[in-house]
């Protein structure tokens, strides 16, 4: 496993990090879960991804009690705040209230004294942003939180929250987490080059493009039992045109040459971006997680790349 720096901080995370949504205390039996973790953590994977959305906090307690068994220096936490977590007109976003409140939530779920890295799940535009980075500010001065991070905001919302961070003194967000993957490259335009000059990495969601991006699903044919498109079809379904799944395939074809599986490949393609701080696998089995730790250090030549930017358009 290679590492990398989060963003332009000391703290080094694995290129191939693990997260929990739609897996963990959700359709895959907790079991298998814990089982997934501790492999990963085995093959060297050092940042774990969660939030208190998922499975309404239940995703929190499994990863935080699967990782009680290790060292708590040895590895990277992640969880995040934002989405609604009950029936009260506060019980969302991102006001002072919300995220103190959720914080507490989430680490004694969690079973932790702190967090690694808190990220505002996505932007509040009901809530000045100030008064979200100053409560992100305050939990950092207390040791609750040691970085912060946003996920999924826009290029102008990014830079009025470091603009506001840099005048008032407060704690920069470090990292954001948005999606990126062969099918969908729209962070390389704009989020991309403002990392760069601003100094936060980018760590993303759906490198595989849910599943897609291993080869799995295939034109004309019937989704595969017990995949992540049967249980959960409406968040796949973007990248499943037919025109993106005979792409997938000429990929495949791609990925066999140089004796990688298509997953190995789409992760290599992602790492290329020496922005991209790491590229989050969601697993439900220990065998995926061994699979896709291979794309570590994998280098992919410039002809590759250039048959593989032809091939994408």
């Amino acid at each position: 496993m290679q590492y990398r720096h989060l963003g332009s901080t000391g703290v080094r995370v694995s290129e191939i990090s693990l997260g929990s949504w739609l897996t963990y205390a959700g359709y895959v039996d907790d079991r298998a879960a814990e089982q997934t973790i501790h492999t990963a953590y085995d093959l060297g994977i050092n940042f774990f991804d969660t939030a208190n959305v998922y499975m309404k906090g239940e995703a929190e307690k499994l990863v935080g009690n699967a990782l009680k068994s290790y060292d708590r220096s040895s590895y990277v936490l992640a969880t995040k705040v934002y989405g609604e977590m009950g029936q009260g007109v506060n019980d969302r976003g991102l006001s002072r209230k919300h995220i103190i409140e959720q914080c507490e939530a989430s680490l004694k779920r969690l079973d932790h004294d702190y967090v690694d890295l808190y990220y505002c799940h996505r932007f509040d535009p009901s809530t000045p942003v100030e008064e979200t980075i100053r409560a992100l500010d305050d939990l950092v001065r207390q040791g609750k939180v040691l970085y912060i991070g946003v996920s999924q905001w826009t290029p102008a919302q990014m830079s009025e929250a470091l603009h506001i961070a840099d005048r008032k003194l407060l704690d920069r967000f470090v990292v954001n987490q948005p999606l990126y993957n062969m099918l969908d490259r729209s962070i390389e335009d704009e989020v991309i080059p403002l990392g760069k000059q601003h100094g936060f990495g980018q760590v993303v969601y759906s490198p595989l493009a849910q599943g897609v991006l291993s080869g799995k699903y295939k034109r004309g044919s019937d989704i595969p039992k017990g995949s992540r498109a049967e249980e959960n079809f409406t968040s796949i379904q973007r990248f499943m045109a037919d025109e993106q799944l005979d792409t997938v395939q000429e990929l495949q074809t791609i990925a066999r040459e140089l004796d990688l599986t298509l997953s190995q490949l789409a992760l290599s393609w992602i790492l290329r971006k020496d922005n991209v701080s790491s590229a989050i696998i969601g697993a439900s089995r220990p065998d995926q997680v061994e699979e896709n730790v291979r794309a570590s250090g994998v280098v992919l030549e410039q002809n590759t790349l250039e048959k593989i930017d032809a091939l994408l358009g």
